[in-house]
């Protein structure tokens, strides 16, 4: 999707993809430095990593604890610091400075893509690894009304509830199912990706017929063993790709400074991840 948006742009860029072993994540941080990259994404198991290894972090990154995206910047004649693509001579010092796309790609894609308002709605949440915190956080700084955080490990859960209720005082907070309708329920685990995964919550305790939407931040397969038990029981359905467009979205334009082409990017994507056109 980024080649496809610096086609539009008329960029001479590439956008490829490099695997890095946790233990060489500052090697690699440094030798993108080195060879002058504009920046560069990262993905687990590097996001929270990455947060000590940055010159700087922008609010985004301090407010939910991860760097997902990295622009590398450059003084620039005026003693600016900018982003190295978009100053003409940038030939200084480069300093890496830590974004966080991810959070706000999560909440433009449930409302986008599931037509509904996060602010003041019951959410029942899947999983508080990584993803599954970030989406805690941001939802709960959104204003949702009510959060009930649902993990395997229950003492994780316990910690980023109490976390929850410092940072957000005005949100309820609850760890375990819900005893009331919800009108969204996320996936944020990786239980689906695989063929013959169960579901990432036990029906016995909730039923997906109590929930109005369901969101799994998966988007390979398109559709999860619990998208379609969602989709089944009456629910709106609707995988992660958004949020994978629009994260990405995010980072090219930090990268750009230019308005990211959102068609070409998503007609890309869906060829790239399921063979077919927007």
């Amino acid at each position: 999707m980024h080649n496809a948006g610096y086609g539009v742009l008329g960029l001479d860029w590439c956008y490829v993809a490099c695997e890095v072993a946790p233990e060489r994540l500052k090697e690699a941080l440094e030798g993108a430095r080195a060879m002058r990259w504009m920046g560069v994404n990262l993905t687990v198991p590097h996001k929270q990593l990455a947060v000590p290894l940055m010159d700087e972090l922008d609010e985004s990154a301090k407010l939910w604890g991860a760097v997902n995206t990295v622009v590398f910047e450059v003084e620039d004649n005026e003693g600016l610091w900018r982003p190295v693509g978009q100053v003409r001579d940038g030939g200084g010092v480069l300093k890496s400075k830590g974004y966080n796309t991810d959070a706000d790609a999560i909440v433009r894609s449930i409302r986008d893509d599931l037509a509904i308002e996060p602010r003041g709605a019951r959410v029942l949440l899947l999983g508080v690894g990584g993803a599954g915190r970030t989406a805690a956080l941001r939802l709960a700084d959104e204003g949702v009304g009510e959060l009930w955080l649902v993990n395997r490990t229950e003492s994780k859960a316990v910690e980023l509830a109490r976390e929850l209720e410092e940072r957000f005082p005005a949100v309820h907070i609850r760890v375990g199912y819900p005893d009331s309708d919800v009108e969204i329920v996320l996936n944020a685990t990786s239980l689906g990706l695989k063929a013959g995964d169960g579901l990432p919550l036990d029906t016995s305790k909730y039923s997906l017929t109590r929930a109005f939407t369901a969101y799994d931040m998966i988007y390979r397969p398109a559709e999860t063993a619990f998208l379609r038990a969602a989709r089944e029981a009456g629910c709106r359905v609707s995988n992660g790709l958004g949020m994978l467009l629009y994260q990405g979205a995010a980072a090219f334009e930090l990268w750009t400074g230019r308005p990211a082409p959102l068609q070409a990017m998503k007609t890309a994507l869906m060829k790239e991840v399921y063979g077919t056109g927007a």
